[in-house]
């Protein structure tokens, strides 16, 4: 298949962390929609994944799916080996993986809930990083990291989603500034509520409909947001399109920040 306008030049794939998840799914169909092969990672639902490979198919596009645990950076180091060894290249990644979480305030959290929590979103992203930039120094390409509207306005309770996404958003900019000469992009796209993924799997054990509707509330758009929204912003910072963006972030919640 020729490639799109959204890859135009663009041999190999995009590696999707988390891209059995509700949001990671929708980001891997916009993705081979747009004309380019993908390789998604799953921790343990391999079902979910054999899902989204066959939607990947449906688009006509290659695909792969790889079981990972990224806190083990010898096991990121094969994945990103047996990927390459499969595509010959990856020019994207996108990390839309993220922990089960309790919503609880900052004085509530034990140390050793605090310490899993990062070690999977913040360690197990910067082995990612740390696998595959040298790889895609060779001939650019792009980061796209999950983030969260919390960096811009406080959601009470949520300290163990927006801790350690400040630290990627963090780690986003530096490879932004550092890697730009090496034609290497990356940026990230904040949510606010998005009904789809981590958000369905909390609701009810710590998104009571009073809190649901509250958010709504308080946002401009007085509705949640879709997977498809958030894979169409991830598409764009990853795509042609934004071949002259980089260390930037796009708040995606309806307009609850304001």
């Amino acid at each position: 298949m020729a490639p799109s306008f959204d890859f135009p030049d663009q041999d190999g794939c995009a590696l999707v962390i988390g891209g059995s998840g509700g949001i990671g799914q929708a980001i891997c169909k916009a993705l081979a929609e747009a004309g380019t092969d993908v390789a998604l990672t799953y921790r343990t639902n391999g079902e979910a994944a054999q899902s989204v490979v066959a939607d990947v198919e449906a688009a006509g596009r290659a695909v792969m799916a790889l079981p990972l645990a990224v806190t083990d950076a010898n096991a990121v180091a094969v994945a990103r080996d047996a990927v390459i060894a499969r595509f010959g290249r990856v020019h994207t990644v996108v990390n839309a993986a993220g922990s089960h979480i309790a919503m609880k305030f900052i004085g509530e959290l034990d140390i050793e809930e605090f310490t899993r929590v990062m070690e999977a979103d913040v360690h197990g992203f910067f082995h990612v990083v740390h696998a595959l930039l040298p790889h895609m120094r060779e001939k650019g390409g792009s980061f796209v990291t999950i983030g969260t509207t919390g960096l811009n306005r406080w959601p009470n309770k949520d300290g163990l989603s927006v801790i350690p996404k400040a630290a990627n958003q963090a780690l986003i900019t530096g490879i932004a500034r550092e890697e730009g000469r090496n034609g290497i992009r990356a940026n990230a796209v904040q949510l606010g509520l998005i009904d789809a993924g981590l958000f369905r799997k909390l609701q009810g054990e710590f998104y009571d409909q009073r809190y649901i509707d509250a958010a709504i509330r308080n946002s401009a758009l007085k509705r949640l947001g879709t997977a498809e929204e958030v894979a169409e912003a991830v598409l764009f910072f990853a795509s042609h399109r934004a071949r002259f963006v980089t260390g930037q972030s796009l708040t995606l919640d309806g307009g609850y920040s304001l």
